[in-house]
């Protein structure tokens, strides 16, 4: 069998049996297509890969200016391939000799709650403007990330006793978790879907909570993330896709929310993914004890 249908055998599992998201099937792809690639300029293939072809793969990864973070993701696709594999075809797994590049914790860069609250006041509570602050509010009441918020339907959306609404987020790997809307979100929503929402619906559109201007279909992920990083432009803000999640996360801790209800809201699997976020409030305890404290 040729490397090429080894790979899409292995792209169909990971997308029907372990039900990854399009954008991280494309991440895998991708990488796995590099790998490819190394291949065919050299003498070997899957079944004949040494720890020296490893190795090499890694000067050529480099060669290719990626990051350290990028070559760990890399490697990890490559390992997750070939125990798929092992598994299925009997190859032997020579990747469990090669470990992926240690990459320095970075600390999240969370904007303040200032900062925050400038992003979003500051955008027009007419025309696109309703969409777009209802987007930018859902993103910061729920920690969602982008892909999770523009994947909503309309029924995503309820009310709950307290005539506060929750939503229904799709996680990596299929996950499923419900989590509370603040009052402001849910002021911004529901003037969307009353004021704005109506005009851009077209009679074949799908049921997307939050649609485009052209055409009446659901937001992409690109669109969705121009909206907010041009309204972050116009302040002078430098932010990531995840800068609102991990705002939504500081401030949470800062305000004294527990890590697991921190954890269960942002959909992580583990606690210890979620604990990045409390080394950026010791941080911060750092600095206001230093500032503070006469004999610090």
């Amino acid at each position: 069998m040729l490397a090429s249908e080894h790979l899409t055998i292995f792209l169909n599992h990971l997308r029907v049996e372990r039900g990854l998201s399009a954008h991280t099937l494309q991440a895998y792809q991708r990488d796995l297509l590099r790998f490819l690639e190394f291949l065919k300029q050299g003498d070997t293939t899957l079944e004949n890969l040494t720890a020296e072809h490893l190795n090499a793969y890694l000067v050529w990864l480099r060669k290719k200016k990626l990051g350290e973070a990028s070559i760990a993701r890399a490697i990890v696709a490559l390992r997750s391939w070939y125990l798929f594999l092992e598994r299925e075809s009997g190859i032997f797994n020579i990747t469990r000799e090669i470990k992926p590049p240690r990459i320095p914790k970075r600390l999240p860069k969370a904007l303040s709650i200032d900062q925050i609250t400038s992003l979003i006041e500051g955008i027009s509570e007419e025309g696109a403007g309703l969409r777009n602050r209802a987007l930018v509010e859902l993103l910061y009441a729920t920690g969602a990330r982008v892909s999770e918020i523009i994947s909503l339907n309309v029924e995503d959306i309820r009310s709950s006793e307290s005539d506060l609404l929750t939503v229904r987020l799709m996680g990596k790997g299929s996950k499923e978790r419900i989590v509370p809307i603040g009052s402001l979100a849910t002021q911004a929503i529901d003037s969307y879907l009353v004021r704005y929402r109506p005009i851009l619906v077209k009679r074949n559109s799908e049921n997307a909570l939050f649609l485009n201007e052209k055409r009446g279909t659901r937001l992409t992920r690109q669109s969705a993330w121009s909206i907010v990083q041009e309204r972050a432009q116009e302040l002078g803000l430098e932010i990531s896709p995840h800068s609102i999640r991990h705002s939504f996360a500081t401030h949470l801790l800062d305000g004294g929310a527990d890590i697991r209800v921190v954890q269960e809201l942002l959909g992580h699997s583990s606690v210890t993914t979620t604990q990045i976020y409390t080394l950026v409030t010791i941080e911060k305890l750092r600095e206001s004890y230093a500032t503070a404290h006469p004999r610090a």
